[in-house]
């Protein structure tokens, strides 16, 4: 009998359990991270190496040098994680791994480790979706939650409006065209001089500034799509001619320009997320993604849902960000389902080639 029926018939007898344990390890872009997570909710441990301080003097993510500290730490961030949850690998019952979207290089190192470890100690493997995970992390916050649910997951690489359907079902209703919300932040952040990465900073400095003392560019796209690129423009542009005027304009202005420019974007996002609400008739509303963290968009959030009658879901701090709990989520719900990966499955940069229903547009 080969690795992937005893893995099968292994996950067939795990499923049985009423709380299987499950080791998860994320590596999708600039964080090493394993958890281990029981039952599907309860988090025995969360390891997270971050690599900022590497990437910072660059002012972003460096993709091969992030593939080579995932080298570096993967190994003693799953230490840490079992060590944590005081569990050696015999008693975790399930292995899960992003297998995408992400950076190839760096989501080739958490899924090799991953699919090695299940391999030698006889575990079923399971690849998860890393924006699956994302969503997932409102679990962890609200373990009553259920779908179906509209969520908006906002970062440094995604902004996707997902109609959650089931815990493994999921309708991708409008994504960005271009850039996404973190990387708007972070880039206006660094024609500021602000350091890297920018969205806390910006947030932190909007708290003293006028959220209307400048006005930016808002795309005017149909559907439930995004666009950053017209914005990014829109501030650099201002900057330019400002500063032609007075080149101290930044600093005099700091705290406004992060202020006006945080509200143009959680503006931008909350008004595609009112649209789909209204289209598909739900009030149960979540937001994932480091961008979840951003005091703006909670706040925004908040208000709507007060005035439209929502129920909004916003994932604790520490979930917002890229960690390996809301991967063991994601993958425990696979595993429960019966999606059972075999070795050679492969990493994924793109949404576009994972396992999410493009929900048609009026033009179809």
């Amino acid at each position: 009998m080969n690795y992937y029926e005893n893995a099968l018939l292994g996950a067939d007898a795990y499923r049985k359990k009423d709380k299987p344990v499950m080791l998860a390890i994320e590596s999708s872009c600039d964080e090493t991270a394993a958890s281990i997570v029981r039952g599907g909710r309860e988090v025995l441990s969360m390891s997270v190496f971050t690599q900022i301080p590497i990437h910072r003097k660059y002012g972003g993510v460096v993709p091969e040098l992030a593939s080579r500290s995932h080298v570096e730490k993967v190994g003693s961030v799953v230490a840490d994680a079992l060590e944590q949850a005081n569990l050696s690998i015999a008693d975790v019952d399930a292995v899960a791994a992003t297998y995408g979207p992400g950076l190839v290089g760096a989501l080739l190192v958490g899924l090799s480790y991953a699919k090695g470890l299940a391999y030698a100690a006889n575990k079923p493997f399971i690849g998860a979706d890393h924006i699956a995970g994302h969503i997932a992390a409102n679990y962890l916050s609200y373990p009553d939650l259920q779908p179906p649910f509209v969520c908006l997951v906002a970062s440094g690489g995604h902004s996707h409006i997902i109609l959650v359907e089931g815990y493994n079902s999921f309708k991708l209703l409008g994504c960005t065209r271009d850039d996404a919300a973190g990387e708007a932040f972070d880039k206006c952040a660094k024609v500021m001089g602000l350091p890297y990465p920018g969205g806390p900073v910006i947030d932190k400095l909007a708290k003293e500034g006028d959220p209307h003392a400048f006005r930016f560019a808002k795309p005017r796209i149909e559907g439930f799509d995004y666009s950053f690129s017209g914005l990014k423009t829109s501030f650099l542009y201002t900057l330019r001619d400002e500063m032609a005027e007075d080149p101290n304009f930044i600093e005099k202005n700091k705290a406004d320009l992060c202020a006006s420019l945080q509200t143009t974007i959680v503006e931008i996002l909350l008004d595609k997320l009112v649209k789909a609400s209204k289209e598909y008739g739900i009030r149960d509303i979540a937001i994932a993604g480091g961008v979840s963290a951003n005091s703006g968009l909670r706040n925004g959030i908040t208000e709507e849902g007060r005035k439209r009658g929502w129920r909004t879901f916003l994932p604790e701090f520490k979930f917002t960000t890229d960690n390996a709990a809301m991967i063991a989520l994601a993958g425990y719900y696979r595993y429960m389902n019966g999606n059972i990966a075999t070795l050679d499955i492969a990493p994924v940069a793109r949404l576009e080639e994972l396992e999410l229903t493009v929900a048609p547009t009026a033009e179809q």
